[in-house]
């Protein structure tokens, strides 16, 4: 059963959820604003705001999946888990997209857990209203499986990210994905979680952000990471982030 350990609001009108987005700064869900316009009214009095808090598990593997999730400031990522408690991040979700997968594919459960990274606001809906109006909606469906498609170019460019480019480039290109993701250069981060998202040790980190440190590229504090030069992190980073920044961008151009 999802674990949810959050602080819900009542569902607010379709008019009254779109002011809110808007008034929002820097809190919105990139795909739901990018959604045409009958298909955002139909979709918004359906979405109930919560509070994700860090740790919190929304789906273990093989488990159906009760609600769907639309970041606004929270990130959440999909591990595989390994034999003897391993675990490898495959992806990272913030307010460019949502989790739930899955009930655009016409399955309900996944075979990865989710868990949330950076506490924050989330916009959820339960599984059988979206799968619903999925059947009914065929431009909404034809849109999302649009971000489907570009959440699996996300997967494949990370795995070659990790094959070809150097600790140091990844973590530059991983910083600023979060910064895009939360939608602010001040992180909730500590250098066990980044060494995690990597997947390196804990003191291979501290060296980077060390680095960093003293190139003026960031500022570290116990639990917090600021980015203070984003033009130099871009430069220190590997070619991934460009490439991933200008695929998330790409669905939402197009017209279903």
């Amino acid at each position: 059963m999802t674990r949810d350990f959050t602080d819900s609001v009542s569902c607010h009108s379709a008019s009254s959820l779109r002011r809110l987005l808007q008034a929002m700064s820097p809190p919105k869900n990139q795909l739901l604003t990018a959604l045409p316009s009958g298909d955002y009214e139909r979709l918004t009095p359906l979405l109930e705001p919560v509070t994700l808090t860090f740790g919190q598990i929304l789906y273990e593997p093989n488990q159906a999946i009760e609600y769907a999730y639309f970041p606004t400031t929270a990130v959440i990522a999909h591990l595989n888990l390994l034999e003897g408690g391993r675990e490898v991040e495959t992806a990272v979700i913030g307010n460019e997209g949502m989790i739930g997968i899955p009930l655009i594919l016409g399955t309900e459960r996944i075979p990865m857990r989710s868990i949330v990274q950076i506490p924050g606001i989330a916009l959820r809906i339960s599984a059988t209203t979206l799968q619903a109006e999925l059947s009914v909606n065929r431009s909404l469906q034809s849109f999302l499986l649009r971000y489907v498609q570009t959440l699996m170019n996300q997967i494949a460019q990370n795995l070659t990210c990790t094959h070809l480019h150097s600790t140091q480039e990844r973590c530059c290109y991983l910083l600023l994905l979060l910064q895009d993701r939360v939608g602010t250069p001040d992180l909730s981060l500590t250098q066990d979680l980044l060494a995690r998202m990597v997947g390196v040790r804990r003191d291979r980190i501290g060296e980077i952000v060390t680095t960093l440190e003293r190139a003026g590229l960031i500022h570290h504090q116990r639990g917090r990471i600021t980015l203070l030069d984003r033009a130099g992190l871009e430069s220190a980073a590997c070619e991934c982030y460009q490439i991933l920044r200008s695929q998330f961008d790409r669905p939402f151009d197009e017209s279903p």
